[in-house]
């Protein structure tokens, strides 16, 4: 290893024991679509399947309401469209007043993303707004007083990154440099997460004659090392996160952990989405979900457990693009199962058993990383 980054590992190392294990496991929750059960019944759902936290990219009254009084914690996200009106403090304490504070403490909020993929929707006026809305929004929680178990984030796609590999070349695109590094101030001031939609999907189905498919499902394989720090690689999931760990570094911050918002499999696509199968799907999803209930971490930081949502509960059928799009659930909106990832086992075990964390989102629009 070079000693540039045997410094730098050492450095992104030193805080892993930090955040402790993680125990946490999400599954995006989506509701664009015309046929899903309301949230009564999925609530009904998280209950049988021992689901315990659920991340949703709105601030649904319907969905709040519903998981009232149980055992649900809840991210909600700020839609895009009104971020810009967050830079003014006067606007954020009356978000916050009318969407936070009158679930609190009935519905467990327990975090508040900003946005999503802000630095890749292309509005310069939007990237520029961020910083201020998470920093308005996080003083406004403060000034409330229900701000000490409430982080406030944004969850970031792949093409933030200039480089991804190998990992330890990770670093974020120039353009985005002056920002980024007002937000991983942001995180680093308030100990927050900085997450990161990652989709090995999307690479092997760009190059799938050169990407080893047991590579991207978790499957057992050769995988990849890091000329660099000679790290071993046996999954493209984990060199992704570890690139952004690199990157984050590059910028001066540790401490900063990172998280996956979003990760999945579709179970059908169109002729050109190699890979897009039901065999595929089931593979990559189990796979992750036993590595979390194995607590595992990345290379880069193998003992701080790597929090990891999965994308999606349902398939949704009025999600715009290519087929894959609408059939990344694990299930089909009547509740049966699109295929079986192990779920099941949890519903038949006693409530002191690991939980399984569920996430929602209701405009995601995902990026090839």
């Amino acid at each position: 290893m070079g000693l540039s980054y045997f410094f730098l590992t050492i450095f992104l190392s030193s805080g892993i024991g930090f955040f402790g294990h993680v125990a946490s496991f999400g599954i995006n929750y989506g509701q664009i679509a015309n046929n899903l059960p309301p949230p009564e019944k999925v609530l009904e759902l998280f209950s049988y399947f021992k689901i315990t936290k659920t991340r949703i990219y709105d601030t649904s009254p319907q969905i709040l309401n519903a998981f009232a009084n149980s055992n649900i914690e809840v991210i909600v996200t700020i839609e895009n469209g009104i971020l810009s009106q967050l830079n003014d403090p006067q606007q954020a304490l009356q978000w916050v007043s009318d969407h936070i504070k009158p679930y609190l403490p009935d519905t467990k909020i327990t975090g508040i993303q900003v946005g999503n993929e802000i630095f890749s929707d292309g509005d310069i006026s939007l990237i520029h707004s961020l910083v201020p809305a998470l920093v308005n929004i996080h003083n406004t929680l403060a000034h409330l007083g229900i701000g000490s178990n409430i982080h406030v984030s944004t969850p970031c796609s792949l093409s933030v990154l200039q480089q991804s590999y190998p990992p330890s070349a990770g670093s974020f695109k120039s353009e985005i440099t002056e920002i980024m590094h007002q937000f991983l101030d942001f995180l680093s001031r308030t100990k927050a997460p900085f997450w990161i939609n990652a989709y090995p999907y999307f690479a092997y189905k760009d190059a799938p004659s050169e990407i080893s498919l047991n590579y991207v499902l978790f499957n057992p394989s050769e995988g990849m090392v890091d000329p660099n720090t000679k790290l071993h690689y046996d999954n493209m999931l984990y060199a992704q996160v570890d690139a952004v760990i690199f990157a984050i570094a590059k910028m001066g911050f540790n401490g900063i952990e990172v998280r996956v918002s979003e990760t999945g499999w579709p179970s059908k696509g169109d002729p050109n989405e190699a890979g897009a199968t039901v065999q595929n799907a089931a593979t990559y999803n189990k796979n992750l979900l036993r590595r979390q209930m194995a607590n595992e971490g990345t290379p880069l930081r193998p003992r701080m457990r790597l929090e990891a949502y999965l994308f999606a509960l349902f398939n949704e059928d009025m999600k715009t693009g290519p087929t894959s799009e609408r059939n990344y659930g694990l299930f089909e909106p009547d509740e049966s199962m699109t295929y079986n990832v192990g779920l099941s086992a949890f519903a038949t075990k006693s409530a002191s058993t690991t939980s399984i964390f569920l996430t929602s989102s209701a405009t995601n629009t995902k990026v090839k990383p």
